[in-house]
């Protein structure tokens, strides 16, 4: 089975109209920055985009809110997007808010076949709304539901042509676990190597997961928030 794709426009075939998407990274670090651009020239729209968090006004995510192709947005840290906030005040846009942890051990938990579990984050919150309630040793729990994605698309700093996945430090938050959680995994890569180059035992995501595969280009690596001091 050949995985290796020419670029993003010909990795994204296949997305649609209103499907529920994943896209790696934190923050601005280790996001699938050639697949956004080609979802964005695609407009497709209505999407469900499943995120750490929304991108900036003009980078990441940031760009297909600008365009207007969210319907809903999952995430737990939104707080550096403008047009983000703008479109959740005016009612255009969805959104659903979870613990980092435990929008993490969805993903985990999806990806792994477990469909249900219980944490104690969001107990007596807003996030207990409508959600299943369990007491354990004494201590109050919410059952979340693990979390798959019509396609999961991400960014790793190495891959070979079989799939198989190395990622850099910061860059492995959230990649590593969507990419088991997609039906179709996506994954743009730094550097694109033959099968049998990479170290097995360096490899984070086994290309078992991973459907698609391409050499990025022109990766821009911007900061999410500049400080500077006199």
């Amino acid at each position: 089975m050949n995985k290796v794709y020419a670029n993003a426009k010909e990795a994204i075939e296949g997305i649609t109209d209103s499907m529920t998407l994943m896209l790696g990274g934190f923050g601005l670090c280790g996001i699938p920055e050639n697949s956004i651009d080609a979802l964005v020239e695609a407009g497709v729209k209505d999407l469900t985009c499943v995120s750490n968090n929304a991108g900036i006004d003009n980078a990441g995510l940031g760009k297909l809110l600008r365009n207007h192709q969210l319907r809903k947005m999952i995430a737990s840290y939104v707080g550096e997007n403008k047009e983000f906030e703008r479109q959740l005040l005016s009612g255009e846009l969805e959104v659903e808010l979870i613990p980092q942890g435990t929008l993490a051990e969805r993903i985990r938990a999806g990806g792994n076949g477990i469909p249900a579990f219980y944490v104690p984050a969001g107990y007596g919150t807003e996030i207990q709304e409508g959600k299943e309630v369990r007491e354990f040793n004494g201590k109050m729990y919410l059952m979340e539901l693990g979390m798959r994605a019509d396609f999961a698309i991400v960014k790793a700093w190495k891959g070979d042509t079989k799939g198989n996945l190395i990622f850099r430090h910061t860059a492995n938050n959230f990649n590593n676990m969507m990419a088991a959680a997609g039906i179709i995994t996506i994954a743009e890569v730094e550097e694109l190597v033959p099968a049998g180059v990479l170290d097995p035992n360096q490899i984070h995501t086994p290309g078992i997961f991973v459907q698609r595969i391409f050499q990025g280009t022109g990766y821009t690596k911007q900061i999410e928030f500049v400080t500077t001091s006199d």
